[in-house]
């Protein structure tokens, strides 16, 4: 799915709540010729039942959105000030259904030269989103030529944005080879994830999934699936490096993301995985992680933060308490 702003949605941009279409760069933006930004990603899911917006695991988001902003020296402000700031954005546009929220700190000089400066600003957005990869039958996917960059070149796990021509270039690949989505992997040769997302497979009952050090993204989503894999399932969750061929011969496959959720993924390289159709497993872990995230499953709604019930910010509703799998 493509989402196209509406210039009229009010964004966060230069400390202001303004429309976008007032929310403007200028053409020697720093980060706009050198990708010297970094991006968080976070979902917020609509609730009917409740009438209710929840974001999911807010302050976990704006807390590696801080770190990882610290790799390219920005400073942006404490997890429960962006926290405030987004579900003012939800409240000032009335928006009520499923959104993606993206923060991205920049380096703002406008000027040639690469070396950074002590010159960089923040925007927040919260725009309407349904479905990234529409995959309700299952994604085909493809094992990209285009290798997962390197810790040492540009940290994967860091969200900067020039290191996401890696991503595009991927899925432009894995598209025109029409493919749903590329699968990456390092130059080792082991999976690492796809262009965008985390990746799990199931083998003889064992969910694995590689090591945050096989040059992956530690993924939010990725966490929030594991820990339910292993409270409400059961599961064992292995992290170690994974073969290319072992996505051919594995039980079940899924994506993870902020943008995808959970993705099943029912053909790799024109090779059905399993049976060629979507898991037990994978369906029951889909569920369950869309039912956390509305509100459904009281055990998790720590993972929560309530835009319009609560009337304020509160750190310790979007935090869950209990330790992450990893």
């Amino acid at each position: 799915m493509r989402a196209d702003g509406d210039p009229n949605l009010i964004v966060y941009f230069g400390g202001q709540y303004v429309p976008m279409r007032e929310a403007k760069v200028g053409i020697l933006t720093h980060a706009l010729h050198y990708g010297t930004g970094v991006f968080e990603g976070i979902r917020a899911y609509w609730s009917e039942d409740e009438q209710e917006l929840f974001v999911l695991r807010a302050v976990e988001h704006f807390d590696r959105w801080k770190k990882n902003s610290g790799i390219l020296h920005m400073n942006v402000p404490p997890a429960e000030e962006l926290c405030t700031i987004t579900a003012e954005l939800a409240r000032r546009n009335n928006l009520r259904t499923d959104l993606y929220i993206r923060p991205l700190a920049y380096k703002c000089a406008e000027r040639i030269g690469v070396a950074i400066d002590d010159q960089d600003a923040f925007a927040i957005v919260a725009i309407p989103f349904g479905e990234y990869l529409h995959s309700e039958n299952g994604l085909h996917a493809g094992v990209s030529s285009w290798r997962r960059i390197d810790d040492n070149a540009i940290p994967p796990r860091g969200k900067i944005c020039g290191a996401y021509a890696n991503s595009a270039l991927a899925s432009d690949d894995a598209r025109r080879c029409g493919f749903d989505e590329a699968i990456l992997l390092n130059e080792s040769g082991h999976v690492t994830e796809g262009a965008t997302c985390n990746l799990f497979m199931l083998r003889k009952g064992r969910l694995i999934t590689p090591q945050v050090t096989e040059n992956v993204l530690e993924g939010i989503t990725r966490d929030c699936v594991a820990v339910l894999a292993q409270h409400e399932l059961a599961l064992e969750i292995v992290e170690r490096p994974i073969d290319r061929s072992e996505l051919y011969i594995c039980d079940e496959l899924f994506l993870t993301g902020t943008a995808v959720g959970l993705a099943p993924v029912v053909r790799v390289d024109h090779r059905a995985v399993g049976d060629g159709q979507i898991g037990a497993v994978t369906r029951r872990l889909r569920q369950l992680y869309f039912d956390a995230a509305r509100g459904h499953l009281p055990q998790y709604r720590k993972w929560l933060l309530p835009v319009y019930g609560s009337g304020r910010v509160r750190q310790d509703a979007a935090r869950m308490k209990e330790p992450s799998f990893a």
